[in-house]
């Protein structure tokens, strides 16, 4: 099958729901927000999944099979922001690139770095054929260029496939500047907490610490710091979504040397009572770090089960004097691909016996 592109304007999105693009296995919807925010939903027969193509390429939101993947927030809509924190309501958001993570006070970048709401320059649809079936691809394209600075572009993609739940997200680095230039990079997945789900990592053998530095936004409770100074002695106390109480700070975990199986792929779960589950794959070799972030309480309900990234969110100048902060030389590209959704019982029963847990 010949691959078919359709280049996108601004123009083609009017306040209301508007069919670009139908076909027996998929469909795509374009709209405006009230609050001026374009929007593409693209959908199989089991769901949807709704990106900003000109914010950051963010994803808004996810359903699967009636199942919202997204976490409770306090926005009914995305709102126009140059910074993550002002539309922070979003399923997924592309994390980084130059800087990234909670700036501590002697840090200047904004929450998460410059690219969750980066305005895009160009997006476009792509319906193709390669190994693993027919898709349907959003792709963008971001350059940023400061004089006497840095000078990069960044390529994200969204690859819905025909009759799954579970959906690829890619970035694409290219350093376009003469000189090296550093790379803070995290596929930042808000996926909903769900009351008595089981977090599940089928390849054991990571090293799993908890966060000891509490952020400006966090304030710990005497219940909290009692709860964190336990996990801190054992991470794995944090298995199941049945304390939400002990949720309210945030809970947040960082994973290291986290297995691969023979394909080089690493799989974590978010396991539903009824025996569905959220989905998580990547490759360590891609992302040499993982976080975890677990939130309950009255205005947002999160349970981010894995966080990809090149580095751990502690600001810049914490990531730099451990030695996560990377280095990209003028002219090199880094790839970087998530595959991430929702899986039926039986689905998950099928990856269980797969990967034998």
């Amino acid at each position: 099958m010949k691959t078919f592109t359709l280049a996108l304007s601004p123009e083609q999105f009017s306040g209301v729901e508007k069919t670009l693009l139908q076909s027996d296995d998929f469909r795509v919807l374009a709209w405006t927000y009230p609050s001026g925010v374009k929007a593409l939903a693209l959908e199989n027969a089991r769901g949807r999944v709704v990106a900003l193509p000109y914010q950051g390429q963010m994803i808004w939101s996810a359903t699967f099979d009636g199942c919202e993947l997204t976490m409770r927030n306090m926005f009914r809509q995305p709102k126009p922001s140059s910074t993550v924190i002002g539309t922070y309501g979003c399923f997924m958001f592309h994390a980084g690139l130059l800087r990234n993570g909670c700036p501590a006070p002697a840090d200047d970048h904004p929450l998460h770095g410059e690219m969750p709401c980066a305005p895009m320059d160009a997006a476009w649809l792509e319906v193709g054929e390669d190994a693993a079936g027919l898709y349907l691809r959003l792709g963008g394209d971001y350059e940023y260029v400061q004089g006497f600075g840095d000078h990069y572009r960044a390529t994200p993609t969204l690859t819905l496939r025909v009759g799954s739940g579970v959906f690829d997200i890619g970035m694409a680095v290219t350093n376009l500047a003469g000189k090296a230039m550093e790379l803070m990079y995290m596929a930042h997945m808000n996926y909903a907490y769900i009351p008595g789900a089981s977090l599940v990592e089928p390849l054991a053998g990571a090293r799993v610490r908890v966060r000891s530095s509490v952020p400006a936004h966090v304030k710990p409770t005497p219940e909290w710091s009692a709860y964190m100074a336990e996990l801190g002695q054992d991470p794995s106390r944090l298995s199941t979504l049945d304390s939400p109480a002990l949720h309210d700070p945030e809970i947040v975990c960082f994973f290291e040397e986290v297995p691969a199986d023979a394909a080089g792929h690493a799989h974590f779960l978010l396991d539903h009572l009824e025996g569905s589950a959220f989905y998580t794959r990547y490759r360590p070799d891609q992302f040499s770090h993982a976080t975890r972030w677990i939130l309950h309480n009255a205005d947002q309900g999160v349970a981010a089960f894995v966080l990809p990234s090149t580095c751990e969110p502690e600001g810049y100048l914490a990531e730099k004097a451990k030695g996560n902060v990377r280095s990209l030389a003028g002219g090199q590209r880094a790839l970087f691909s998530v595959s991430t959704g929702y899986l039926s019982a039986e689905e998950r029963c099928r990856l269980r016996d797969e990967l034998g847990g």
